[in-house]
């Protein structure tokens, strides 16, 4: 057992020891009179794990009894026994640990002195310290006060925008062509919300409005004063200033399951409030068309830097196809038909006709001959030339004459003689004429055959022409093919580069507002005076209880300390 170094401190410690023992006693039948504390339902194991120590003697508590009689006369001093106990406790903590011995004792005590605690003692803790609570009580009414009457107000407005992801339908194939999937329009949706609040939009605010020469905008720094005189900033901090103060006013949102956007936007002035959102509307819309106009230009660009190559494609692959004409003698009509193509099919044409023309003669011919042949050029159609029919009807009539004269003067008649007479004359003229038309016909016959012959000739020499002026065009179509390919996409290209430097003078964005900001009745901060006085008065309220209760445990964790130094003996 630890013993004092004198018999003077010897002796002062044990009447202290007495005295604190009374004490506890008094405490202990105190707690038996208020009934236990609801800590001391703790489990048994918890409380024998607490109290079994393997180097200290427990003392059975104080009866009741006990408690009550008085203590022993103390022949020290107060003074000399608080001197005396400060003394021991420190000389406990000085001395060497006893081994084995647990090093959290005083923490055991401690913690085994909580389950002491009741209600009465939470309530004594209050009622000594009641002064500080009705204090904190007081101060957090006054800062309220001064909160309520110091704060800048807040008016804030709402404006409800819908923002539709697709966009106005201006063309059949836009150049931002619309997803019809919901999610993707969701997304399209949320991106145009994030430009609602994008530095962008608030830039251009801040122009417009000119916020950077607004005081509200540009309140000094209520530290910058501290450290001497600041610097003057420089427009582009100060512009930096208030976007970051324009950023922490504004708020955006977007209701579930839809297009409407909400944006929040507080000043300390209503009218202004209202300004500032459809200042951000407008600059919002600016900022989504020049957007669309800029994407549409650079795609603008991008096309008209292939217009000049795509020209020159098509140039050069015209050229050939013009060149392997030249070189290939091909004409073509405008129907598109090879020159030698259409000759050949005339040639044919006249062939079929000369062809059609030489039977004709040579049939006419070989009937004429069998006529002259057979002497039947006096009564043959087929000699139908106008001198042979003046002979024919001469030839006719002296037959009738004679026929008449003979049977009415006989076959020796003088006039018949000479009817007669001049009846051959007629027959060797008609012979003669039958032989000059055969002589025509067979001439006509002739130049048939000849000119059947030359066609032909011509026919088969343009035949050969077109079958390579055929085997050319194969050649020629694939580059006319080519060419029209590529005229074909630098038409695409040209008037799709026209149309994009229309579409980027149009504003196809598809967002109005449904719902206008209108100035509020009333500020959305801070609350009402009288809110604000309840609420500082109930906090400064529970922190006054707390700060209580906090030293009121401090002290009774104390009070346990010293009663473990006091009561428990160590052992060496």
């Amino acid at each position: 057992m630890y013993r004092p170094r004198d018999p003077e401190s010897q002796r002062s410690a044990q009447d202290q020891t007495t005295s604190v023992q009374a004490r506890a006693a008094e405490l202990a039948g105190a707690r038996h009179r208020h009934g236990s504390s609801l800590l001391d339902h703790l489990d048994a194991p918890q409380q024998q794990a607490g109290e079994d120590r393997p180097y200290r003697a427990e003392k059975p508590a104080p009866s009741h009894a006990d408690a009550t009689q008085p203590a022993p006369p103390q022949p020290a001093s107060t003074s000399q026994a608080h001197h005396a106990s400060r003394f021991r406790e420190q000389d406990y903590r000085n001395a060497a640990p006893v081994a084995g011995a647990p090093g959290n004792s005083v923490v055991d005590a401690q913690i085994k002195s909580l389950s002491q605690i009741g209600i009465g003692d939470v309530l004594t803790w209050l009622r000594r310290r009641l002064a500080l609570i009705i204090a904190m009580t007081v101060l957090g009414v006054i800062a309220a006060f001064l909160y309520a009457t110091m704060s800048t107000p807040r008016y804030t407005v709402y404006t409800d925008i819908m923002v539709d992801p697709q966009n106005l339908n201006v063309v059949s194939d836009d150049v931002f062509a619309a997803n019809p999937q919901r999610d993707s329009q969701l997304l399209e949706v949320e991106s145009k919300l994030r430009v609602l609040t994008s530095r962008n939009v608030l830039n251009k605010v801040i122009r417009d409005l000119n916020l950077t020469e607004d005081p509200e905008f540009n309140k000094p720094s209520p530290f910058g004063n501290l450290f001497g005189s600041p610097e003057p900033a420089t427009p582009e901090q100060k512009e930096l200033s208030v976007l970051r103060e324009l950023g922490d006013r504004i708020t955006a949102g977007r209701e579930e399951r839809s297009f409407v956007v909400t944006l929040a936007v507080w000043s300390s002035d209503p009218e202004k409030s209202v300004e500032l959102s459809e200042a951000i509307v407008r600059a919002f819309e600016s900022e989504l068309f020049v957007s669309s106009s800029d994407s549409a230009g650079r795609l603008a660009a991008d096309i008209n830097s292939r217009l000049d190559e795509l020209r020159m494609s098509v140039t050069d692959a015209e050229e050939k196809v013009e060149q392997f004409k030249r070189q290939n003698n091909i004409q073509e009509s405008s129907t598109g038909e090879l020159a030698s193509s259409r000759i050949s099919s005339a040639l044919d044409t006249q062939v079929l006709d000369a062809q059609q023309r030489l039977f004709q003669a040579q049939s006419r011919y070989d009937q004429m001959r069998s006529a002259v042949a057979d002497r039947r050029t006096a009564t043959a159609t087929i000699f139908d030339s106008v001198g042979m029919q003046t002979l024919r009807t001469s030839y006719n009539t002296l037959q009738q004459q004679i026929g008449a004269l003979s049977r009415t003067y006989g076959a020796r008649h003088p006039r018949l003689i000479a009817l007669q007479s001049e009846e051959a004359a007629v027959e060797n003229a008609i012979a003669a004429e039958a032989n000059r038309i055969l002589e025509t016909v067979k001439t006509e016959a002739d130049e048939a055959r000849s000119t059947l012959s030359q066609l032909r000739g011509r026919a088969d020499a343009e035949r050969s022409t077109v079958f390579n002026d055929n085997d050319a065009q194969v050649r020629l179509r694939e580059l006319e093919r080519d060419a029209r390919a590529r005229a074909a996409v630098y038409e695409t290209y040209l008037s799709r580069t026209r149309q994009i430097n229309e579409r980027q003078q149009i504003n196809a964005t598809n967002v109005r507002v449904i719902s206008p900001p209108v100035p509020p009745k009333s500020k959305s901060w801070p609350p009402r005076t009288v809110i604000l006085l309840a609420g500082g008065a109930a906090g400064g309220f529970a922190l006054g209880t707390a700060l209580a209760l906090a030293l009121g445990l401090s002290g009774h964790l104390r009070d346990a300390r010293r009663r473990y130094y006091a009561f428990e003996p160590r052992y060496a």
